[in-house]
């Protein structure tokens, strides 16, 4: 009887069978789960906080990297994984952002315990667009990035794999995010001048430094081991480190461009991927978007890395060369990084000076036409080329190149006038033309000699005299042949000239002395056949 009184009461449930109802899969799997998402299990402890929002954010824009890192997770058995679960949980049960002891309090046994948990706190990415929002919270995470920073450049052990791998995840959470598409939106960017435009700075910048920071020391540490550090700094890592590259704001893009070549130079393995990644961001540059803020620093990155190669130069560096580089002279704002990319093509030039030919004919097929600015820019660029040229590879393309020069030499725009002029300065240019002064000469001598008579810069005048005065001393006999020929052409232009008003002032008079009758005005066979003649004439000389 009393059994069964007892057996129609409510029991109360017990732990195992409430976990179980929730789906949660028990106790272990619960708290490996919250080690393994690291921001999500912060930002639950603690709904609503201004934090939540954009620690979600940015593991939303990070997709690839968050599951390539749960993929390594799991290849790091069993042991690695409970371990890191025991350590994690910076956020006491309350749910309240509290700061973890110094370095300096602990016993050196338990530093690595405490820089994983460290890591682990450093996960939340907070709202800057509200200055007064989590002011505790911000200052509490920066000091405990700096002391991360302190420890990575102070540690006299290598860092094992979960330390490589939570530095990653820790870096992945606070850097990688998505820029806003209304800053490339050409429309907009065309309304204004890019000089003009205040620099960008974004107001995440005091954490976002000191992460770029840390990354930089973990790179660079010769704890660092590069064979087991290339899993963690994987190619979906570097991606999304180039991606950053398109950030407005220039002191990121500074750091951005450290660590990058850092490393290119550590992680060896990762190098033709590297190349070939900022080749796609080039191809995407030229021939779809023109909008890229950080191809300066690309370039420079570059600049450094065709330095170090080794010769005879690779067939995939020259097309490097040929389907890149050069053609990233087309873009409008060239300017930007025109003093990047020139050095990038000197060095070319330089370890191999067969390379001029092809750069030079290079310059000439993206040579700007309306652009004045830009092409004193092409002509500084040349005379760094062909200070490196020699008289083999100069010969193969100066007919064309000093058919622009000349053309550069009438130009109205007077600097375009003065920095082709400029040529002659340079003692080794000067020597590659006087050494092939008879094919040079009879194409520039018209240019020469219209500006000695009128052009309206009296600077360009006086420097053009100076350039006759080369050629006149080089060879006094190629000089009198060209002028002569020069004088008759001159001439003969000038008598079509008269001949064309002759026949032109013969029509009017035909025209006028019809006006009255109202007459249909003909042209006689003598006056046609004139002007026939007349536009026929020019043709036959060219």
């Amino acid at each position: 009887m009393i059994k069964q009184i007892f057996g129609k009461l409510p029991r109360k449930p017990s732990k195992s069978s409430h976990n179980d109802s929730n789906g949660d899969g028990g106790v272990h799997d619960n708290s490996s789960l919250n080690s393994a998402l690291g921001p999500n299990s912060l930002n639950n402890s603690k709904p609503g906080s201004a934090s939540s929002k954009p620690s979600n954010s940015s593991r939303s824009n990070n997709g690839p990297l968050n599951s390539h890192s749960s993929t390594s997770n799991k290849s790091n058995h069993g042991k690695k994984t409970a371990s890191l679960a025991s350590q994690a949980g910076p956020i006491s049960a309350s749910g309240v952002y509290e700061a973890l002891p110094s370095f300096r309090d602990v016993p050196s046994s338990e530093k690595q315990n405490l820089f994983l948990k460290k890591l682990s706190l450093c996960y939340v990415v907070f709202d800057f667009s509200d200055p007064s929002k989590n002011l505790r919270e911000k200052e509490i995470k920066r000091q405990t990035l700096l002391e991360l920073v302190d420890y990575i450049s102070s540690v006299s052990s290598k860092f094992n794999e979960v330390a490589m791998q939570e530095v990653t995840r820790m870096v992945a959470a606070n850097l990688f995010r998505t820029f806003p598409s209304p800053n490339h939106d050409s429309k907009i960017l065309e309304m204004y001048d890019m000089d003009d435009e205040e620099p960008a700075m974004d107001p995440a910048w005091p954490h976002l430094q000191i992460v770029y920071e840390l990354l930089l020391r973990f790179v660079v540490s010769p704890e660092t081991d590069a064979k087991l550090a290339k899993r963690y700094v994987d190619h979906p890592f570097v991606l999304k480190l180039l991606d950053l590259f398109d950030s407005d704001d220039q002191r990121e893009r500074e750091y951005l461009k450290t660590i990058l070549h850092r490393i290119y130079g550590k992680f060896m393995v990762h190098r033709p991927f590297i190349r070939k990644a900022i080749n796609n961001i080039f191809y995407r540059f030229i021939f779809e978007t023109e909008k890229h803020n950080g191809i300066a620093e690309l370039l420079e990155i570059l600049g450094s890395i065709i330095n170090g190669f080794a010769l005879p130069l690779k067939e995939e560096h020259k097309l490097f060369l040929v389907r890149a580089l050069i053609p990233l002279h087309k873009p409008k704002c060239v300017s930007m990084y025109h003093q990047q990319l020139s050095y990038c093509i000197t060095q070319f030039v330089e370890k191999d000076f067969k390379l001029a030919d092809t750069v030079i004919r290079g310059l000439l097929k993206y040579w700007p036409v309306t652009n004045s600015s830009k092409e004193v820019m092409f002509l500084g660029e040349l005379e760094e080329v062909l200070e490196a040229t020699q008289t083999a590879e100069f010969q193969r393309c100066m007919v064309p190149l000093f058919r622009q020069i000349g053309r550069c030499l009438n130009s109205l725009h007077f600097q375009v006038a003065e920095r082709a002029l400029f040529l002659w300065n340079n003692d080794h240019i000067r020597n590659l033309i006087t050494q092939n002064r008879t094919v040079i000469l009879p194409i520039i001598f018209p240019a020469l000699e219209r500006n000695t008579h009128g052009h309206w810069n009296p600077a360009v005048q006086s420097l053009t005299l100076n350039v006759r005065k080369i050629f006149l001393d080089a060879d006094q006999a190629i000089f009198d042949e060209c002028l002569a020929r020069y004088q008759e052409d001159e001439a003969k232009q000038k008598e079509l000239q008269e001949k064309r008003e002759l026949t032109w002032k013969r029509l009017e008079d035909v025209a006028a002395s019809k006006v009255v009758s109202n007459e249909a005005v003909m042209v006689s066979k003598s006056i046609s056949s004139i002007a026939i003649d007349k536009s026929t004439a020019p043709k036959a000389t060219a």
